[in-house]
């Protein structure tokens, strides 16, 4: 779950991270109005999901409130990365005399997680991870120790940060990764974090939540921004079904992430490409089933349906009843490949065989069947 800049400032400060006073604003009057609120110069920026807003012209710099509001009636409307900006969000302007990159995410090949840092703040990591490697610090800590003093001391060091700030460094690193393990975050970026004077302040922010942690964080669930999801994605999240959309024509239903995930890979292997991924779950039941029938037809661009069921707790008498059932009441029809195998797999072919279906044994003989009638 991707936050917009103002929220992910806010779970900064809320963990004592040093941001710069700011208002949201969704019209010039009201960006107007936090101008003079704030006092002195602005910012005014594009709150979108999307990334490149200043190369799209989302961030604009205003000397007093009519600039802000004119910089708002620029801002607000115009489409960045495929999102239309709806509100802008109006921060003190402050002076800069150095920039920082600091982030924490986890580290899974190490069971770890992992602070990054680099003095080349302001731009895209990635570029300067492809420009200058070295330029990357990192540093590994534990979830439950947290990044200890010393590590943020080195990145300090690392970094060049001047020695009359290296306590408020290692307070806001330190700090870092606490905000990211109690917020159940995959992502906690400060971009840039900026040296002004005497103070070190957080002035971009980009944070990811874990939805699968949110039952865990439920004053979180407020913030899911509705442009992050499809409306097809929204409605099976409604419905416990995890369903992410991609670009190719073969629509996908399975039990299971691991195996969903294999299925796309040999579907690319076979030369076909996955319209999405959908995980019905481990215990789905016939109205389950027929839902994540309905959500992948949703998808004009899917040419053939393929179910790749492994029964478990999921039960093939259960899916099968549900692809029955989804098939009677279905908005449009297109060739449907099914594998089921498993607990009560000899009941679940039986339902299919008396609707006139079949299905396959293995995955590899169902996918290939698919990519053949996809094209």
């Amino acid at each position: 779950m991707k936050l917009h800049e103002h929220q992910s400032r806010q779970l900064l400060a809320d963990s004592g991270i040093p941001v710069p006073q700011a208002r949201v604003a969704a019209d010039p009057d009201a960006a107007a109005r936090a101008a003079n609120e704030l006092g002195g110069a602005v910012v005014v920026k594009a709150q979108v999901l999307s990334g490149g807003r200043g190369k799209a012209g989302g961030v604009k710099l205003a000397a007093d409130a009519a600039a802000a509001s004119a910089a708002a009636a620029e801002i607000l409307g115009i489409e960045i990365g495929g999102d239309r900006v709806e509100k802008v969000m109006v921060a003190e302007a402050v002076d800069i005399d150095a920039e920082y990159y600091l982030a924490a995410l986890p580290d899974r090949e190490a069971g770890q997680l992992m602070v990054m840092a680099s003095a080349s703040g302001g731009i895209e990591i990635e570029t300067v991870a492809a420009q200058d490697p070295a330029a990357i610090r990192t540093a590994s800590c534990g979830v439950d120790s947290g990044l200890a003093p010393f590590q943020a001391r080195r990145l300090a060091f690392q970094l060049g940060v001047p020695l009359h700030m290296l306590g408020e460094f290692v307070r806001i690193a330190t700090a870092l990764v606490d905000c990211l393990v109690e917020n159940d975050a995959s992502l906690v970026e400060i971009n840039p974090l900026v040296l002004s004077g005497d103070k070190l302040l957080a002035i971009d922010a980009k944070i990811t939540i874990d939805d699968s942690a949110l039952f865990r964080r439920p004053q979180l669930r407020d913030l899911r921004n509705p442009e992050e999801e499809t409306a097809t994605e929204a409605e099976a999240r409604e419905a416990g079904i995890s369903y992410v959309k991609l670009d190719g024509t073969i629509g996908c239903m399975v039990n299971g992430a691991g195996l969903a995930m294999a299925l796309l890979d040999v579907i690319v292997s076979e030369g076909g490409e996955p319209a999405n991924f959908l995980d019905v779950g481990g215990g789905a039941d016939a109205g389950q089933v027929a839902k994540a029938m309905n959500l992948i037809l949703e998808d004009p661009e899917v040419e053939v349906v393929l179910v790749n069921i492994f029964g478990g707790i999921t039960r093939c008498d259960d899916v099968a009843h549900g692809i029955v059932q989804a098939l009677s009441g279905l908005s449009r029809r297109v060739p449907l490949e099914i594998r089921l195998v498993g607990t009560n797999q000899a009941e679940g072919l039986r339902v299919l065989r008396e609707s006139g279906l079949s299905a396959h044994r293995d995955m590899l003989s169902a996918v290939r069947a698919a990519v053949a009638l996809a094209g």
